[in-house]
């Protein structure tokens, strides 16, 4: 007898600003899953936040253009998943419907999909997931929380201020404590959204009016003279840590054009050429973040290495980008784990700790 194909649920979308991001690694990802083991199902959010399934043939408009990539939302089903349904998909104009998933891979990037909110919906669904969970995921999206818990464990992290929606902000002050120039960044947003580089006084307000697009809390940073290093990091209990690469921008830094847009916005040399004491600094370092914020599957940690080797984490990524010029999958191939063997590790992991989490009482009995 034929063994049954897992369904996976391949979630992606969602309502954020790098919702075009995760379109291309939603892709990615359904092209490279291994079909003989998994049949994926396709769940598209849009930008208002709904659910919706299709076919894979006619999902995506326009998905070898990054910059026009869109939901088909034609002939789509509007779905949900309730508490305790076994998986089972419900169809919000009829019902209760056929499909059902056995485990969830998130693909979504930035708040409503990166930050603990679906993960908290999927725990209540009882659903297996792939990626951290409510708080690892929360602490990692949000930059100024993850940065005091990094600072409290010792990690090093570049000096930094925090300012809220409607507070001054006196350039003086800022530039007296951090130097020029500096960045400006929504403190919950990824892929280089809303970020920007300040050289004066000028772009200051500018660049601050740009992140409160964004986000109600900011963060402004100091500028890190030092290259770019990134680590990839994969597992539960005891995770491994990738060779490390080293972005080099072409771009002023590495901004969201570099990223997802221009194939040649920035040159990735991977293994980074970096002494073995260093690259065993770096794999050790990305590991301790990633217990640190209480990360489990995946997790890509973002270095600055100064000129005298001081070695500073910039951020962690829960969900890092899976497309084709993306870093988390690129730096496991150099490592030996192709891209069907890094999606297949990271589906197994989350069966994994499902099955653990399972194995929790959840009533008290004396005696």
């Amino acid at each position: 007898m034929e063994n049954k194909r897992i369904r996976v649920g391949i979630l992606f979308g969602g309502k954020s600003a790098e919702h075009e991001i995760s379109l291309l690694s939603a892709k990615n990802i359904i092209e490279a899953l291994d079909k003989n083991k998994y049949e994926p199902v396709l769940i598209g959010i849009d930008k208002d936040g709904r659910w919706l399934v299709n076919e894979p043939s006619r999902f995506l408009l326009n998905e070898t253009n990054p910059k026009l990539i869109a939901l088909n939302k034609a002939n789509s089903q509007g779905v949900a998943l309730a508490p305790q349904n076994a998986g089972q998909l419900t169809s919000l104009e009829h019902g209760r419907l056929d499909t059902s998933v056995d485990v969830v891979f998130p693909v979504l990037h930035g708040p409503f999909g990166e930050d603990g909110t679906v993960q908290g919906l999927l725990k209540l669904a009882n659903v297996p997931f792939v990626g951290a969970g409510v708080l690892g995921s929360a602490v990692g999206m949000d930059k100024d929380v993850m940065k005091r818990l990094l600072r409290d464990a010792g990690i090093p992290v570049p000096k930094f201020l925090v300012f809220r929606q409607g507070e001054a902000l006196d350039f003086k002050a800022v530039t007296n404590i951090l130097g020029l120039p500096l960045f400006v960044k929504p403190a919950n947003l990824g892929s280089s959204v809303g970020i920007s580089k300040v050289k004066d006084a000028a772009s200051f307000q500018k660049a601050v009016a740009e992140a409160l697009r964004f986000d109600v809390k900011i963060i402004v940073e100091e500028n890190i003279q030092g290259r770019e290093i990134e680590c990839a990091v994969l597992g539960n209990q005891d995770p491994q840590a990738s060779v490390p690469g080293e972005i080099i921008p072409t771009h002023e830094f590495y901004d969201y054009q570099a990223k997802y847009v221009d194939e040649n916005g920035a040159r990735l040399e991977a293994p980074a050429k970096l002494p073995p004491e260093t690259v065993k600094r770096v794999q050790e370092l990305a590991i301790r973040t990633f217990r640190a914020l209480n990360c489990e599957g995946m997790g890509r940690v973002d270095f600055f290495l100064k000129a005298d080797g001081t070695l500073l984490v910039n951020e962690i990524n829960t969900i890092p980008g899976f497309t084709k010029i993306s870093m988390y999958p690129r730096l496991w191939g150099l490592s030996g784990v192709s891209y069907t063997q890094l999606i297949d590790r990271l589906i197994g992991l989350a069966l994994e700790r499902f099955k653990h989490e399972q194995e929790l009482k959840s009533s008290y009995e004396n005696g």
